[in-house]
């Protein structure tokens, strides 16, 4: 099973576009968009007003959904319009539209009288068949100015099963009863306050957030295998590298618009992602994203630099930023870590990876190249065979200005040859500009 995030964030998405407090300055880089998902290109959880222009900017098209599912009636979630857009298509296949009477109340009058849609009006307790996956309905504690009627969702195919659990505060008891023993594969759990607990509302907080959790594994509804994704998150919560810490804490990581989930049989091959960027692009801080929330080999390939402070910081503050759950090795030979890796990766990263080989190779002056391109090839199968979730950070050298020096030229060639062979391996490939992901397509 695949899961497109379409958004992230809470109504008023994070950072809040008429805000300027702290949380909102920082999150600027990454713009969370009102939460949805797209669930292997046929079935869409929650669809807001911005979910289908965020399919579009993520390459994706909706022409193939055949269920809608909504889980209560409030704006950010029912975005009618949607079904006008497809009705203008003359779009002739069926489509299912479900969800509780708050949501498809506002549905009806946007379908044309021959467009072939079905409304299925559920409640909790509910359990229905819906092409390939088996829907069971739960309940929410959310929405009583809307009549209550707010559900959430337990979603299984062949491929997986997910508990899409947004918008709601701590789950009922009959809930937690319902999801025992249910090993998701993942978890995707609104945690709209941070640290701002007297919301009165019915939303999490980090605190509930996690007392949440405990509950869902103590059940054993989490396994320590779910991947917890926190979603409609909002500016109460703290910048997103200490959200990102706290998240850890309780096993879990912050999920990020455009991030693709694949959990089941479409999860059992590894994933292998390239994250390339310029200097303080945010390449590092992203990668350390999309691993949050697991048990992390970190392989760190800068080393020590005697009488370089300005160095020593860096690595203080890369350590700092790290969960202390994470393991960290400090090595530059890491092809061995690949192939025998027992825990998900990051390599960080290919740029310093590269010139400690050069440095060990007597590369820059004017020796052989064979023996570093001899590392290149070893280092690229190793990729290429790594058994776990592996997260590679490389420099994006090529598109500035011509280095003056020959060792500075040979650097900058051998590290575009290598970030394209490593490219040219990944499953995904991610390039970071003033702190934004843009996801590059297949060759």
């Amino acid at each position: 099973m695949e899961i497109l995030l379409l958004g992230t964030g809470s109504a008023d998405g994070w950072p809040n576009p008429f805000c300027r407090c702290d949380s909102c300055r920082s999150a600027a880089g990454a713009i969370r968009g009102q939460t949805a998902a797209l669930v292997d290109d046929v079935l869409l959880l929650d669809c807001g007003p911005e979910a289908p222009r965020a399919a579009m900017r993520f390459g994706r098209s909706l022409a193939g959904v055949r269920h809608i599912l909504f889980t209560h009636g409030h704006p950010d979630h029912v975005g009618p319009a949607a079904l006008l857009m497809r009705h203008w298509t003359g779009a002739g296949e069926p489509l299912d539209v479900v969800g509780p009477p708050s949501a498809l109340d506002q549905c009806r009058h946007w379908v044309g009288p021959k467009d072939p849609v079905r409304f299925v009006t559920v409640q909790s307790g509910d359990r229905i068949r819906l092409g390939d996956y088996h829907l069971r309905v739960l309940a929410a504690a959310h929405g009583a100015d809307i009549g209550g009627d707010a559900v959430l969702y337990d979603l299984e195919s062949v491929d997986g099963r997910i508990f899409w659990a947004t918008d709601t505060g701590p789950l009922p008891d009959e809930t937690h009863a319902a999801v025992a023993g249910a090993g998701y594969h993942a978890v995707f759990l609104e945690e709209t306050f941070g640290n701002y607990t007297e919301h009165g509302t019915e939303h999490h907080d980090l605190p509930a957030f996690a007392a949440t959790l405990t509950g869902l594994r103590g059940s054993g509804a989490v396994t320590p295998s779910t991947d917890v994704v926190a979603v409609h998150l909002s500016h109460h919560n703290p910048p997103e590298p200490e959200l990102t810490a706290v998240l850890s804490d309780s096993g879990a990581r912050p999920g990020r618009d455009g991030e693709v989930v694949r959990v089941g049989t479409a999860g059992e091959t590894s994933t292998r992602t390239l994250v390339l960027g310029g200097a303080r692009s945010g390449k590092s801080a992203h990668a350390e994203a999309l691993l949050a929330g697991q048990a992390v080999t970190y392989l760190a390939t800068g080393g020590a630099r005697e009488g370089d402070p300005e160095w020593a910081e860096r690595v203080r503050l890369h350590r700092t930023r790290r969960p202390a759950s994470w393991r960290t090795i400090e090595t530059t030979d890491v092809a061995d870590e690949l192939r025998s890796a027992e825990t998900p990766l990051l390599l960080d990263c290919l740029g310093t990876w590269l010139t400690a080989r050069m440095d060990l190779r007597r590369a820059w002056d004017g020796g052989s190249l064979d023996d570093v391109h001899a590392d290149i090839d070893e280092l690229v199968l190793a990729w290429r065979g790594c058994p776990m979730r592996a997260v590679a950070v490389s420099n994006e050298v090529g598109s500035g200005v011509v280095p003056a020096t020959s060792s500075g030229r040979l650097f900058r060639d051998l590290l575009g040859v290598l970030n394209a062979r490593i490219a040219a391996e990944s499953d995904e490939v991610v390039l970071m500009v003033a702190g934004r992901p843009l996801r590059l397509p297949a060759e």
